[in-house]
C-alpha cells in the first residue's frame, strides 16, 4: 500500500497551478512567519489561545468574526445532517474538542475532533510534527496523542450551538489489533450522544498495525457492531469510514465491495500518505524527518483519485467527504466536482490562515 493510486482517465486529475496557494492576508503571513520559528505543536497552541483573546476583545472580536465567517454560506443535507455549509475542519486540527467555539466563529460548517482513544495516551515522542513549507505540507507521526474519551465527552457538553460536530475514533497503541473492535466499541459507545456523526479512523499510519485494519473482514465485523450498537439508541447517527489515499484501483474495488456489505453511511477520502514522491523539500530534510503521514498539497491529486474512483464505483449512493490538500476555492471546486458533497481542511488552515472559510465559500 505504498504506492500512489493509479490516475483514474474519466477523472480531471488537473491542479490548478495559476491558484496561489499562498493567499493568506498581509497580516497572517507576519503571523505566521513568526510562528514558523517556534516548534508547530508549541504555534498551534500559542495560534489558538491567540485567536481566543482576539474574539473576545470588545469591537475587535466582532470585527474579526464577520471577517471570517464566509457571505453565502450554504446549508448542505448529509445523511440527514443539515451542515451550515460544505467546509469542515478534519480531525486531527482539535484532538480533544478544546477549541469549538473559537472553530465555529471562524465559520467552519463543521468540526471533526480527535481522534480519540479510550483511554488516554501521550502519543509518539517529539519531534513529531513537521512543516514542509516548500511543499505546502505536514508530516506527522503523533500518534493518537488525545486526553481520552471521557475528557472530550465532558468538554462537548459545552459545546456550541449551530455547529456539527464529528467524532473520529481509534483504538489504543497498546490494544492488539485482535482486540481493535473493543476499543472502538467504547469509544463510539461514550461519544455516540454527544456528537452527530462518528468517523471510524483504520487509516492513519502513525499507529502501528492499523491500516492493516483495512480488510474485509474487520471493517464488516466492526461496523455490524457499531450498527447494532446505534439500534440501540434512540437517535440514529451516521457512521463514517475514514480511508487511507495508498491504494491502487483494485484494492479500492474491493474496498468498495467491503463498504456496501458493510453498510457503511459515508466515506471520508481521504487520510495522510506514506508517499513521499514529488516532494521539493531536499531529500536529506525528508529522510532526517523519517516516518510520519505526508498532508498538504503533495496528497491533493492522489486523494482526487480515490475521491474520484470511490464516487464512479460507488455511483453516487454512499455520501463523500472529500479531504486532502485543499487550499482554495478551485480545490474545493475540485473535490465537489469529482463526487464529494463536503469537503474538509487541515494543512490548508495552517498555511493560508483564519480566513480560509471565507475565502473559499465567498
Amino acid at each position: 500500500m505504498s504506492q500512489r493510486p493509479t490516475p483514474v482517465p474519466d477523472v480531471p486529475m488537473e491542479l490548478d497551478e495559476n491558484i496561489d496557494v499562498n493567499i493568506s492576508s498581509p497580516m497572517y503571513n507576519l503571523v505566521k512567519t513568526i510562528m514558523f520559528f517556534m516548534s508547530p505543536e508549541v504555534a498551534h497552541e500559542f495560534a489558538m489561545k491567540g485567536l481566543s483573546w482576539v474574539l473576545k476583545t470588545p469591537v475587535i472580536g466582532p470585527w474579526f468574526k464577520k471577517s471570517c465567517v464566509p457571505a453565502n454560506g450554504k446549508p448542505i443535507q448529509v445523511c440527514g445532517i443539515e451542515f451550515p455549509n460544505g467546509l469542515g475542519l478534519a480531525a486531527g486540527f482539535d484532538k480533544n474538542a478544546k477549541w469549538l467555539h473559537q472553530l465555529k466563529d471562524l465559520g467552519f460548517g463543521h468540526v471533526e475532533v480527535g481522534t480519540v482513544t479510550p483511554v488516554a495516551q501521550p502519543g509518539n515522542p517529539a519531534p513529531r510534527l513537521f512543516r514542509l513549507p516548500e511543499d505546502k505540507a505536514l508530516i506527522n507521526r503523533m500518534g493518537f496523542n488525545n486526553d481520552g474519551v471521557d475528557a472530550m465527552v465532558e468538554r462537548l457538553k459545552a459545546r456550541p450551538s449551530g455547529l456539527i460536530v464529528g467524532g473520529n475514533i481509534g483504538k489504543n497503541k497498546n490494544t492488539p489489533n485482535e482486540n481493535a473492535v473493543d476499543d472502538y466499541v467504547i469509544a463510539f459507545t461514550k461519544l455516540y450522544d454527544h456528537v452527530d456523526y462518528i468517523a471510524v479512523n483504520i487509516s492513519s499510519p502513525n499507529t502501528p498495525g492499523l491500516r492493516d485494519l483495512q480488510e474485509d473482514s474487520f471493517i464488516t465485523s466492526l461496523f455490524e457492531q457499531l450498527q447494532a450498537l446505534r439500534s440501540e439508541r434512540e437517535t440514529w447517527k451516521p457512521i463514517f469510514l475514514k480511508i487511507a489515499p495508498d491504494f491502487h484501483q483494485n484494492q479500492i474495488k474491493e474496498l468498495v465491495k467491503t463498504i456496501k456489505k458493510a453498510k457503511v453511511d459515508g466515506v471520508i477520502a481521504t487520510n495522510t500518505t506514506i508517499s513521499r514522491d514529488g516532494l521539493r523539500t531536499d531529500k536529506k530534510t525528508i529522510q532526517n524527518i523519517g516516518a510520519g503521514g505526508l498532508s498538504g498539497k503533495p496528497v491533493y491529486e492522489a486523494s482526487n483519485t480515490v475521491l474520484g474512483f470511490l464516487a464512479m464505483e460507488l455511483g453516487g449512493n454512499i455520501p463523500l467527504i472529500g479531504v486532502g490538500g485543499v487550499f482554495s476555492k478551485s480545490d474545493y471546486n475540485a473535490k465537489i466536482s469529482r463526487g464529494a458533497s463536503l469537503v474538509q481542511v487541515y494543512t490548508g488552515f495552517i498555511y493560508v490562515g483564519p480566513r480560509i472559510v471565507r475565502k473559499i465559500l465567498s
